[in-house]
């Protein structure tokens, strides 16, 4: 594999972002998402409260995103929290492209402010759960029957990641 460059994300990685966004939706499952998400409605995600949020994406150095990775405030967390977010095109996980947005995510966070890391990931996402332990995240609660967008109810575990 060719090198991997992570940078801050930017409006002009959208259009990518939301097509490796929708793969991973529309193969279901390890996601909450059910519905696909416009270019619009994703930079409305990763692109608002800069102050308290931020996205790297990882490429190639042709251009092509391989990843992206979004801290921010999310939920009931409290404000020296941040929620993460990984999201990795299909086919490519276990090739180094989440840690190395990990790095630049630590980075961020404490930038930012943030003293700890919380990361939702559903019960039945291996792949996930996997990934997260691996950076150092560990279970702090479990949430039972959350319903998705599509009114499927799944069970998620919370990890935490103290910076």
């Amino acid at each position: 594999m060719s090198t991997i460059i992570i940078h801050k994300g930017s409006a002009a990685d959208l259009r990518q972002t939301a097509e490796l966004l929708n793969e991973i939706i529309a193969i279901g499952g390890s996601t909450a998402m059910t519905k696909p998400m416009s270019r619009d409605e994703l930079e409305g995600w990763l692109m608002a409260d800069q102050d308290c949020s931020t996205w790297h994406v990882a490429m190639t150095e042709d251009g092509i995103i391989l990843g992206f990775q979004w801290i921010g405030p999310w939920g009931d967390l409290p404000p020296e929290a941040c929620g993460i977010g990984t999201f990795v095109k299909a086919g490519r996980t276990g090739l180094g492209i989440g840690s190395k947005l990990f790095d630049a995510t630590v980075q961020a966070a404490q930038t930012l402010g943030y003293t700890w890391m919380d990361a939702e990931i559903r019960a039945d996402n291996q792949g996930g759960l996997a990934y997260y332990q691996s950076r150092g995240f560990e279970d702090y609660k479990r949430r039972t029957d959350v319903p998705l967008d599509d009114g499927t109810l799944v069970n998620k575990i919370c990890k935490r990641y103290d910076l």
